[in-house]
């Protein structure tokens, strides 16, 4: 019984058990079922804030967003029509410079045209002025040609001879203008405008040759007879002087004293007793007849006219001493400069 008893409290104790343990699956089952429910509401309240925030957090950004994007298409537009513009001003001022060019060229071409016939102009009339000049300087030759007389007169002017290189060049360039002109408004050559310049200047030399006076020692230390040889001495110690003019009491000239003649007087004198000077007078220095050639020529005379003198006188075997310049060429006149040999020698511009 008591066995029974066990047997039917298990029973019983089972059936509880298994009503409780479906009650708890029934629990659980709606706990169960109810939680998706909870979770579907947590799930779209939780995705309501989570929307929200988003939203809040993408305005700003959606603002700035656009206004960026917005902000460079205007930028963006209005650098494409400044663009244009630049472009449209930039053909604009091309095709304004090509046009400037253009007429400047065309300007350029004319005035170079005018230049070129007005310098070859230039250069022929100065070439005809010095070609002038040669004739009258050099005088009779056998051709007046222009390089004849260079080679002519170089050995017997200074100033040729200063400027045969140069003229002997002129020449040629003369001829390819002249010679080979097309026409009488057309020049195969053109001359720089520094050539033109140049012939220029030597063309104005050769009319307006340098004065004998320019190179003439001056003042002129002359004295009368009867001067005291003392006098002479103190000149030629001061300002080394070897040449003076002697007139006599009439202002008419009498000879020419050199320190040669001074010279032979002294050593003709000499011996063991002192000489006076202070008694020697310049009449005495001359008592021995020596008289040098010497002459006269006005102060206009120019430097050919003086080379032309001593060319002269070589070419007869004689050797002119100097030459006196007066106001009119008198000889009788007061002596405004003299010339030497060694005088022209200094001046001569080709050993320059």
């Amino acid at each position: 019984m008591a066995n029974n008893a066990q047997v039917k409290h298990r029973y019983d104790q089972k059936q509880q058990d298994s009503k409780s343990g479906k009650a708890d699956k029934g629990q659980q089952a709606e706990k169960i079922y109810e939680k998706p429910a909870n979770n579907k509401k947590d799930k779209s309240k939780m995705d309501k804030k989570v929307n929200t925030k988003e939203i809040k957090q993408q305005k700003p950004a959606n603002k700035t967003e656009s206004t960026k994007q917005q902000k460079p298409e205007k930028k963006t537009e209005s650098n494409r029509q400044s663009k244009v513009n630049k472009e449209s001003d930039k053909n604009q001022h091309n095709f304004k410079n090509q046009t400037d060019n253009k007429s400047q060229t065309a300007n350029e071409a004319k005035e170079h045209e005018v230049n070129h016939k007005e310098q070859s102009g230039r250069f022929e009339t100065a070439f005809n002025r010095v070609h002038k000049a040669l004739k009258e300087m050099v005088g009779k030759t056998e051709s007046d040609a222009f390089v004849e007389l260079l080679y002519a007169g170089h050995k017997r002017y200074s100033l040729i001879r200063k400027y045969k290189s140069d003229l002997h060049q002129f020449a040629k360039l003369r001829n390819a203008i002249v010679h080979e002109k097309v026409n009488s408004d057309y020049y195969i050559a053109e001359p720089h405008i520094e050539v033109v310049e140049r012939i220029e200047e030597i063309s104005k030399e050769f009319e307006k040759p340098q004065t004998a006076l320019s190179i003439a020692t001056s003042p002129v230390f002359y004295y009368y007879e009867d001067a005291y040889l003392k006098d002479v001495l103190k000149v030629i110690n001061k300002f080394d002087f070897t040449r003076f003019p002697i007139y006599d009491k009439d202002d008419k000239y009498i000879a020419l004293l050199t320190s040669t003649e001074i010279i032979q007087w002294m050593s003709q004198h000499f011996s063991s007793e002192v000489i006076h000077f202070e008694d020697v007078r310049v009449k005495e220095l001359l008592s021995n007849g020596k008289n040098y050639f010497v002459t006269f020529v006005t102060e206009q005379a120019s430097l050919y006219d003086i080379e032309e003198l001593f060319e002269r006188y070589h070419t007869r075997g004689k050797k002119l001493q100097a030459v006196i310049i007066t106001e009119t060429g008198d000889r009788h006149g007061k002596p405004i400069g003299v010339i030497t040999p060694w005088d022209l020698l200094d001046s001569d511009p080709a050993d320059d």
